[in-house]
C-alpha cells in the first residue's frame, strides 16, 4: 500500500507557493469553471467574447484579462457560424484564438488533444468547451459519476495552470439559488473551481444577472444586458471594485532590502527597520504571512526570503540580488514600488 504523503502545518505555513494565475481578474483563475444558462440565452456569445478578449488582452465585462492563447471548442457550431459571429464582434483577427468544431470525448482522447495543443502553444491561457454535454460519456448522472468525469478536466487544468471553461445548461425549473439550477447533480458544480450562471430577468428580455462563485474568486452578481449593436453581454451597472493587489508592506520591504541587501531578524525587528521607509503601521502576526504568500512574487524582484525556526524563535532571512531584479532596480516605471511609497504609502509590488 502506498504511504500517505503529508505535510506539516509548519511546512505549509513556511512555504512560498506560486500564486494562482488569473485569466480574467475577479472572474476566472486557473482551474475548472462552469458557464451555465438556459438554452439560447446567449451563453455562446459570452464564451466567444471571453475567448476573444483573452486572446487580445482586452477587458471583458469590465474586468481585465491576461493575454494568452485561447482555444474554443465550439462543438455545436460550424466554422461558417463562427465566422459570422466573429465579424459581429470584431474586424481584427488575432493569431491567439483557435477553434475546433469536433473533438474526442472525455476519457477517449479529449485530454490528449488539449495537452497536444498546449505543447504547441506554450502560452495557452483558456480552453472553452461548448458544450459539456458534447464531450460526456457517462450515462449515469449521479453525483459520483459526474464528479469523477469532470475531475479529469480539473486535473488537466491544474497540471497545466490553465483555465478550462465548460458551457452548460440550466434546468427549466426556477430556484432562488441560481447555482441549484445547473443541470445534472451537484457533482458537476462540486468538482468545478467556480461557476457562472447567466439568468435573464424574463425570457427574451436580453437583460439579466451573471451570478459568479468560486474557490479563488469572490462571490459576485453582475447586472448585464445583451447589446445587439455590438452583439455582446455588457455590464449595465458599475461592478464593485476589484480588491487591489497593492501591498504597502511589500513595497516597504523592497525599498528597505534594496538598500540593505541582507537582513536576519524577527518580524518585530523587521517592522522596526521599516519605520525608516514609511510611517505605515505593520503587525508582527501579518509580516510572515505576507512574506510567505508573496515569496514567489518577491523573487521576481531579486528578493530571496527564508523563514527558519531556531531555538530563539522564528527568524526571517531576506537577501537582495540586484542582478535578479526584474525592475533592474532602476526603471521605476516597471515597478510600482518607487519614491511614492515614501510620500504616500500607497504603492507596492503588484501581482
Amino acid at each position: 500500500m502506498k504511504k500517505l504523503e503529508t505535510k506539516s502545518c509548519e511546512e505549509i505555513m513556511s512555504t512560498a507557493y506560486k500564486p494562482f494565475a488569473y485569466c480574467v481578474d475577479g472572474l476566472l483563475t486557473q482551474g475548472l469553471y462552469l458557464l451555465a444558462g438556459a438554452p439560447k440565452v446567449g451563453k455562446s456569445w459570452l464564451a466567444l467574447d471571453i475567448c476573444l478578449s483573452v486572446a487580445k488582452g482586452e477587458d471583458v465585462l469590465k474586468h481585465q484579462t491576461h493575454i494568452g492563447t485561447a482555444l474554443y471548442l465550439c462543438l455545436e457550431d460550424s466554422y461558417h457560424r463562427i465566422q459570422n459571429r466573429l465579424y459581429e464582434l470584431t474586424d481584427e483577427p488575432t493569431e491567439n484564438l483557435h477553434f475546433a468544431i469536433t473533438a474526442e470525448s472525455l476519457g477517449n482522447g479529449l485530454e490528449s488533444q488539449i495537452e497536444n495543443f498546449k505543447s504547441e502553444h506554450f502560452d495557452l491561457k483558456l480552453v472553452v468547451i461548448d458544450t459539456l454535454q458534447m464531450v460526456r460519456n457517462e450515462k449515469d448522472c449521479g453525483y459520483g459519476a459526474d464528479y469523477k468525469e469532470l475531475s479529469v478536466l480539473k486535473s488537466l487544468a491544474d497540471k497545466h495552470a490553465i483555465t478550462i471553461l465548460l458551457v452548460h445548461h440550466t434546468r427549466k425549473c426556477y430556484d432562488s439559488d441560481p447555482f441549484n439550477m445547473i443541470s445534472g447533480s451537484t457533482g458537476i458544480s462540486g468538482c468545478a473551481d467556480g461557476s457562472m450562471v447567466l439568468v435573464e430577468t424574463f425570457r427574451g428580455s436580453r437583460k439579466g444577472t451573471l451570478y459568479c462563485v468560486g474557490r479563488d474568486i469572490g462571490n459576485a452578481e453582475i447586472a448585464v444586458e445583451f447589446d445587439e449593436a455590438v452583439m455582446k453581454w455588457i455590464v449595465s451597472d458599475e461592478p464593485p471594485p476589484i480588491k487591489s493587489h497593492d501591498n504597502i508592506f511589500l513595497s516597504a520591504v523592497y525599498l528597505f532590502i534594496r538598500k540593505r541587501f541582507h537582513f536576519v531578524g524577527t518580524a518585530t525587528e523587521l517592522i522596526d527597520e521599516l519605520k525608516s521607509i514609511t510611517d505605515e503601521e505593520f503587525f508582527p502576526n501579518r509580516v510572515t504571512r505576507d512574506l510567505v504568500q508573496n515569496g514567489y512574487e518577491l523573487s521576481k524582484y531579486g528578493i530571496e526570503f527564508q523563514y527558519k525556526r531556531t531555538h530563539a524563535g522564528r527568524i526571517i532571512h531576506l537577501d537582495y540580488y540586484s542582478e535578479r531584479d526584474g525592475s533592474d532596480g532602476k526603471n521605476d516605471d516597471r515597478v510600482t514600488v518607487t519614491q511614492r511609497c515614501l510620500e504616500t504609502s500607497q504603492t507596492s509590488i503588484q501581482r
